[in-house]
């Protein structure tokens, strides 16, 4: 694994996550907010507000965004969050660092995706899963996501480059973890959306007449180079030959006229966490209603013991005032 220093793209780069930490919770004390109070109002964990003021979890920008409404600081969250180095030291796998320096040089990326999100919009969850399935190392794990979430911030910040995604709807079904992790990597997509350099387009699995790439595919433009990316397992693939460039980006082209409008997407996306979040509420309630159905028959067995035993004693009893209800005869005696 190589090592590399990333510098905020917006500007000077604050010393530690722990400076945002800090102005947030001057904001936050000063409009009035517990932790438990904001949490509630974005929302989000307790613990979650926590730890980014304590500088040890990085937050969102969309989290920057609902702060600075929420507590009337008049964006300066969501600017700070643009210009802190929040990955000021991250590892790649060696075979991907050269794709890492580009997206920190590139003025454009245009990129086809199936099967899973791509790592510029990933969650933290998200990629979390993806990198659980092959290491069960916990530090090597967060060292990972660590990295692919470093790439993200240029792209997010006020005047990043330009990004276009078109993801096959494979992408937004496939289940990663759990009907939660793929709401919320549902709803970071709809927020990155928003962005004015970004744009994400869906090609919809039904849809006949789709000229697809045969694999995922990214066209990257550098200041005085055009690159085109793919990967197969644990390795990347770099041409920058003209023609190739040419006629991916003519496949490109084409794909995105034909697949749904940022607009049309964002539709579907929408629609897409809707069912993860029902499918959730369903996995809440099933658990409910098995406890609940549990403690029923708990309290049945109960009864029924307790019947059975109600039972017995008046057996006992009946038996006792039969026995004591019964003639008395005399006792024989011997005559003298």
């Amino acid at each position: 694994m190589s090592r590399r220093r990333r510098n905020a793209a917006s500007g000077p780069a604050a010393n530690t996550a722990a400076v945002f930490g800090e102005v947030l919770k001057h904001f936050r004390e000063l409009a009035g907010f517990t932790q438990q109070a904001l949490s509630k109002k974005i929302p989000c964990d307790r613990s979650h507000v926590a730890r980014i003021e304590a500088g040890t979890r990085v937050p969102q920008d969309m989290f920057a965004k609902q702060c600075d409404e929420l507590l009337g600081t008049g964006g300066v969250l969501l600017r700070l969050w643009g210009r802190i180095d929040w990955y000021p030291e991250v590892q790649h796998p060696d075979w991907f660092e050269r794709r890492a320096e580009m997206d920190a040089t590139a003025v454009a990326l245009r990129a086809y995706q199936e099967q899973l999100i791509p790592g510029l919009l990933q969650t933290p969850d998200y990629a979390r899963v993806l990198f659980s399935r092959r290491d069960t190392d916990s530090d090597k794990v967060e060292s990972r996501v660590r990295a692919r979430l470093s790439r993200q911030p240029r792209f997010l910040a006020e005047g990043g480059p330009l990004y276009v995604a078109v993801l096959d709807e494979s992408c937004l079904r496939n289940a990663v973890g759990s009907p939660e992790i793929m709401r919320d990597q549902c709803a970071r997509l709809l927020s990155a959306g928003k962005h004015s350099n970004i744009r994400i387009q869906v090609a919809p699995t039904g849809l006949f007449g789709l000229v697809r790439p045969l694999s995922s595919v990214t066209l990257i433009e550098l200041a005085n180079e055009r690159w085109v990316y793919s990967e197969s397992v644990d390795r990347g693939h770099f041409n920058n030959d003209p023609a190739v460039y040419l006629r991916h980006s003519r496949t490109y082209d084409v794909l995105r006229a034909d697949a749904l409008s940022a607009h049309e997407s964002a539709a579907l996306i929408s629609d897409v966490m809707e069912g993860y979040e029902q499918h959730g509420q369903a996995r809440t309630q099933r658990g409910d209603l098995d406890q609940e159905q549990l403690q029923r028959g708990q309290r049945r067995r109960l009864h029924r013991s307790g019947a059975h035993l109600d039972e017995e004693q008046l057996q006992r009893s009946r038996r006792r005032g039969l026995h004591r209800s019964s003639p008395r005869y005399p006792r024989r005696r011997p005559r003298p």
